[in-house]
């Protein structure tokens, strides 16, 4: 298996190697107090509120979780929702600690070209800085714009000087320099093949990864230039589609470590330094393109509430829609979305500017749920009075309910639907989904014809993966009780899974497998299960673990034999020749001794 690494790959002998390398209990005790209970560690858990400690780390498993939120992960999940860093970045920063160099399986990522990019975009800022003190016209622009010096150094923020050549002269010095620059984005090239500086005469806003690491920038016009803001083009380390503008700094905001209680979404640059400077936040603007599915899983794994925050005209409402729109499949999970739309002609620099931080803080408090933003925006469109207007708003939710995932969310908000157009909320159900082929689409993966159990992963499954987990070299050694391939049940194909992957790797610990199966559609849940202790003793669990797959294999077996008898004569020539097997064959525990096969 490889994992996609911006454009190259990582190997995953080498996720493998770094996982058995890190010391699990070193990397998290740096960041939080731990203490010693019994074979494992405690600490009051980072990311929730409580007074006693239910955060647990296994140094001998290499995984932590928390008893009362459900946080888990290995030591590398630990740094992407710690530091709020995305995959990549936490291996990287990860291989740095343990003295390990990330390699690339892909030809397509050249990670010395990478570290020449991010070093020239340093130099540069470092440039745009210094520039800036020695211009007094940018300086009263900020000034004027209400950011004093302490907000602006802690945004880092810059002046291109209003010339053609101040970057390619200061930082081109010879012609492989002036490639680096071409490719990060600072110079451009017309096509009579003259150079020149991207940025002249504007505020520079360095934007940052999650790691500190200058990507890019965006750079605002003093005068009435166009246009007024300019961006960074994609480069290899800039993507605009996954960075934010602040998110570094939203990661430093407050005292409080762990996960913020809300973050704000706004639009710009500026709205993002005058909310910090006013002590509100943290917060973070998408730089000039739509909320996209990257932005809203860095910004649904760092905050408790993630508050959308727009202009109150035309376009901030247009642009409030398209977010809901992408946050839709994200909806109900463990994270509060919210809509705030401001008063026409307000953006969040000016409101905070002329009404105050408590003003804005109000209108915080008054930022609608996504249920509530999403009904409220469809009923403006129709006539609720008529039956045709009602009509009309259920066919224009249909769509956007089958975004959402199944669950609770979707049922209150199906609820909330069918209360104002007058109907039982069985009725409406019963209207936009009639058949089991219609919710099929969602996701649901219809279950295996007779599969005994097909709701729910059966309680023998789920404690043989518990075991696995806890104790994968209970998996070694270890023949595949027969039969088990045959076992069509919730979970029976993520358990064979894990044997196989066991097999193939007898020294893998507890979370290596998590590392496995982070990204498998399947398996993404398997984290939950560490909380669980099925077994305490490892001696015993490659007999328990025998004897549960056996038990699992003779369960299946009667209750395929009792659905295929049950058919009497009505059966289909391949469920005859099932039931002639099944028939033939002796349970798991009744099986000869090889030399009497």
């Amino acid at each position: 298996m490889l994992r996609d690494c911006m454009s190259g790959r990582i190997p995953q002998s080498f996720i493998d190697e770094l996982i058995a390398r890190a010391d699990v209990v070193e990397i998290i005790g740096n960041r939080i107090a731990l203490k010693m209970a019994g074979r494992e560690y405690k600490a009051v858990c980072p990311f929730h509120d409580e007074k006693t400690p239910s955060f647990t780390v296994s140094p001998q498993k290499g995984f932590y979780h928390c008893f009362g939120c459900g946080a888990h992960g290995t030591a590398i999940g630990f740094l992407m929702n710690y530091e709020n860093l995305g995959f990549i970045d936490a291996v990287e920063t990860l291989a740095e600690m343990l003295g390990m160099e990330v390699p690339s399986s892909g030809p397509e990522r050249d990670v010395g070209r990478e570290a020449a990019l991010y070093a020239l975009l340093a130099e540069a800022d470092q440039l745009y800085r210094g520039a800036l003190r020695e211009n007094e016209a940018a300086v009263t622009y900020l000034k004027n714009r209400g950011i004093d010096g302490a907000t602006a150094g802690h945004f880092g923020m810059g002046y291109a000087p209003d010339a053609w050549d101040t970057v390619l002269k200061r930082l081109g010095g010879n012609e492989t320099r002036v490639k680096d620059l071409l490719e990060a984005g600072l110079i451009v090239k017309n096509d009579q093949g003259r150079q020149y500086d991207r940025f002249r005469g504007r505020i520079m806003f360095p934007i940052r990864d999650p790691r500190g690491r200058v990507i890019g920038f965006g750079g605002r016009a003093l005068d009435s230039g166009e246009p007024k803001y300019l961006n960074s083009p994609e480069t290899p380390v800039f993507h605009k589609g996954q960075a934010l503008y602040g998110l570094y700094e939203a990661r430093q905001f407050g005292t409080k470590v762990g996960r913020p209680g809300a973050i704000l979404v706004v639009e710009g640059y500026l709205d993002v330094a005058s909310l910090a400077q006013h002590g509100i936040g943290p917060a973070v603007a998408t730089l000039g393109t739509a909320t996209t599915t990257d932005h809203v899983r860095r910004l649904t794994r760092m905050a408790e509430s993630v508050i959308f925050c727009f202009d109150g005209d035309r376009a901030g409402r247009a642009a409030a829609w398209k977010a809901l729109e992408t946050v839709l499949p994200h909806a109900g999970d463990q994270v509060e979305l919210k809509f705030l739309l401001l008063p026409d002609g307000e953006d969040p620099d000016s409101l905070v500017r002329d009404r105050g931080a408590e003003a804005f803080r109000d209108l915080m408090d008054k930022a609608q749920p996504l249920s509530e933003f999403l009904l409220g925006e469809l009923t403006k469109r129709v006539d609720l009075s008529s039956a045709d207007g009602r009509s009309q708003l259920t066919a224009l939710t249909r769509p956007l309910l089958e975004r959402l995932p199944e669950g609770v969310y979707r049922a209150l908000l199906l609820t909330q639907l069918a209360d104002r157009i007058g109907l039982a909320p069985q009725h409406l159900e019963t209207l936009l989904e009639p058949s089991e082929a219609a919710r099929a689409p969602r996701g649901k993966t219809p279950s295996y014809p007779s599969d005994p159990g097909s709701e729910r992963r059966s309680p023998l499954i789920r404690k043989a993966i518990e075991l696995l987990l806890h104790h994968p070299a209970s998996g070694t050694n270890l023949e595949v009780v027969k039969g088990l391939a045959q076992v069509h049940q919730p979970g029976a194909e993520l358990l064979r899974r894990l044997l196989e992957t066991i097999a193939e790797n007898p020294q893998i610990t507890t979370a290596g497998l998590l590392e496995r199966f982070r990204d498998d559609q399947e398996g993404q849940h398997l984290g939950r299960l560490t909380g669980e202790i099925p077994l305490d003793d490892g001696d015993a669990a490659p007999r328990v673990l025998r004897d549960n797959l056996e038990r699992i294999v003779e369960s299946y077996r009667r209750e395929r034999l009792r659905v295929l008898l049950a058919k009497g004569p009505n059966l289909e020539p391949g469920e005859r020749s099932e039931l002639e097997g099944l028939l033939r064959e002796p349970p798991p525990s009744q099986s000869p001794p090889e030399n009497q096969a």
